[in-house]
């Protein structure tokens, strides 16, 4: 299949995060043209083009960048943007790759933003196990002051935008836009309640806008080919390209740019090498932990976009983090690992989520032990349905859909444990 690899395409080049190295393949040179365009003409592209947030919720992204107040409006507050590089979705690792081998295509990427959006100040928001790729993005950075492109006076553009890594502390909710920005600002790392959205009051109560690694790098390419190449590639709804983290029982785990409506079976077949050895699919996680679980028969009918996957398996697209399981696979205890993580990642701010968690994988431990009996899988399903949706963010819902998908599709497994006839039974 012939399609561009927008995001992708310098990480094979020696040296590819260097500054030199990444202008010879084309880094920057979108740039020029960006700070001659008025601002609303770089949103009316990005907007046409469909690009939608890569970060996991998939919301176009023009659409978002139109919610910042006009300037007659924000009583002279400034306006922010933030790259959201807090990557901590188990199964997903995509966006370190975008840090690690290209971090000027992301800096030419917040520039056309920043030009767009009105911003003078922006900022990394890095997850603070990436301190080695912070500091990579350090030196990106400083190259990229040192040769005129970031800082005062941007190209004799008159564009003034200065861009900071900010990094965190390790906490998986400070992927959560509103926590994302608590923390920024000093607080601890909690979600806001919704309204008001940050584009309208964020971070210290000023517009603000957060977006995705991945989806600030794709913009070079849509300002420099257009939308109409950009909606060209992909599917109607779902255009471009996209990355995805491969991981689990597959032959060739790694990160993969394809277009968006490729059958899910080429990306684990051809891509991602298919299975290993005498092995058989037995369920699959399509867009990082916190999405809905896949059966076989579902992966057949559904292609990696974003409708495809809701429409036939219930499930997202979600951060692309698609974790491959085989017939080897105990899936209670898969489950059990996936709580252990919700339960202590969880900022404790809501009661449902800050209880719950913590007795949906104490429930799971027995389960997977042999000492839990059918009524704690009832429990345990009433727990996830009392969670999903019943907190400020979307963490709640996040820890519940694993619960309910796998006991909905796999109920047998579950089913068999607390009967003696599974893993481990006597």
């Amino acid at each position: 299949m012939d399609f561009p690899r927008i995001l992708s395409g310098n990480w094979e080049t020696p040296d590819s995060h260097r500054l030199t190295v990444a202008r010879s393949r084309g880094v920057y040179s979108r740039l020029p043209k960006a700070l001659g365009m008025a601002p609303a003409d770089i949103t009316a592209v990005v907007k046409d083009s469909g690009l939608r947030g890569r970060g996991g919720a998939g919301f176009p992204t023009g659409m978002k960048w139109t919610f910042v107040p006009a300037l007659e409006k924000r009583k002279g507050k400034p306006v922010y943007l933030l790259c959201n590089a807090d990557e901590s979705e188990p199964g997903t690792f995509k966006d370190r790759y975008c840090l690690w081998l290209d971090p000027h295509l992301l800096i030419e990427g917040m520039i056309i933003a920043a030009r767009a959006l009105d911003v003078r100040v922006g900022y990394i928001y890095i997850r603070g196990e990436f301190r080695y790729i912070a500091r990579r993005l350090d030196e990106a950075l400083a190259e990229a002051y040192t040769a005129g492109l970031l800082g005062k006076n941007i190209l004799g553009s008159g564009t003034d935008f200065d861009l900071y890594v900010h990094v965190g502390a390790g906490a998986y909710i400070c992927g959560e836009e509103t926590a994302l920005i608590s923390s920024l600002e000093g607080e601890k790392g909690q979600p806001k309640l919704k309204p008001p959205f940050p584009a309208v009051e964020g971070a210290w109560r000023a517009p603000t806008i957060v977006n995705n690694v991945e989806t600030l790098a794709v913009v070079p390419w849509i300002i420099e080919n257009g939308a109409a190449a950009y909606k060209a590639i992909g599917t109607e709804k779902s255009p471009g390209t996209k990355l995805f983290s491969v991981s689990g029982h597959v032959r060739k785990p790694g990160v993969y740019e394809i277009p968006l409506g490729l059958p899910m079976t080429t990306l684990i077949n051809e891509y991602a090498g298919g299975l290993l050895p005498g092995r058989k699919l037995k369920a699959v996680i399509p867009g990082g932990s916190s999405v809905p679980v896949m059966t076989p028969a579902e992966v057949e009918l559904c292609s990696m976009d974003y409708e495809s996957i809701q429409t036939n398996a219930g499930s997202y697209l979600g951060s692309g983090g698609m974790i491959v399981m085989d017939d080897t696979t105990d899936l209670v205890a898969a489950l059990t690992n996936l709580l252990r993580f919700y339960a202590h990642e969880s900022c404790g701010q809501c009661t449902p989520c800050r209880e719950g968690c913590g007795w949906m994988y104490q429930i799971l431990c027995r389960v997977r032990d042999g000492d839990a009996t059918a009524a704690d899988l009832v429990t345990l399903r009433d727990l996830a349905d009392n969670i999903h949706s019943k907190t400020i963010c979307f963490f709640g819902a996040s820890a519940a859909m694993p619960v309910q998908s796998f006991l909905t599709k796999f109920r047998s497994e579950f089913l068999d444990r607390v009967q003696g006839r599974g893993a481990g039974a006597a």
